[in-house]
């Protein structure tokens, strides 16, 4: 699919192609605007400059602590991992994934804004959502959007909109633009 063309012929010869690529960059924009938000919300409630996540943490440690203690074993053994999850990795590091994942956000929404290193941001936002999932922050968005992830990372979306064509010609040996 990278030999795709906004080109009238090839659109009206491609219809179906067309449709597919048309919805895929809909699911982009939409992924996009996720990590935009998502920074836009922390700067605004100062994420980068005080304890407001570690106060989130703090919150989601106990309620996972409290679900262990009342869950079936599959539930509770979920839970305990999750709260082992923030209680030796993310509460300790605090301010450093505070500054990673609110400047990750804006890294990841800017690239997949301009279509430029697509595919590596879409892993790179996968690795999030995967990491706010392991740290008890798990909701029914969670499989659609790694479904999403995986997507943006297979097909070269930013080679049908975006920068990642024009840089992979000039830059064919760089893995960056595939």
């Amino acid at each position: 699919m990278t030999d795709f063309e906004w080109k009238s012929n090839y659109l009206k010869s491609h219809k179906l192609k067309t449709l597919g690529v048309i919805i895929v960059l809909v699911l982009r924009y939409l992924y996009t605007s996720l990590f935009i938000y998502g920074f836009v919300h922390k700067i605004i409630h100062g994420w980068m400059w005080s304890d407001i996540l570690a106060h989130h943490f703090t919150k989601r440690l106990h309620e996972l602590l409290a679900t262990a203690s009342t869950s079936s074993s599959f539930e509770a053994t979920v839970a305990v991992w999750q709260a082992s999850y923030l209680e030796h990795f993310a509460l300790p590091l605090v301010m450093p994934i505070a500054w990673i994942v609110t400047i990750g956000e804006l890294a990841i929404g800017i690239a997949l804004l301009f279509g430029v290193t697509t595919r590596i941001n879409a892993a790179f936002g996968l690795f999030m959502l995967l990491n706010f999932a392991a740290g008890g922050y798990y909701n029914l968005t969670i499989p659609p959007l790694v479904a999403i992830s995986i997507l943006l990372i297979v097909l070269p979306t930013g080679h049908w909109l975006g920068l990642d064509r024009s840089l992979n010609r000039k830059y064919p040996e760089s893995p960056w633009f595939r």
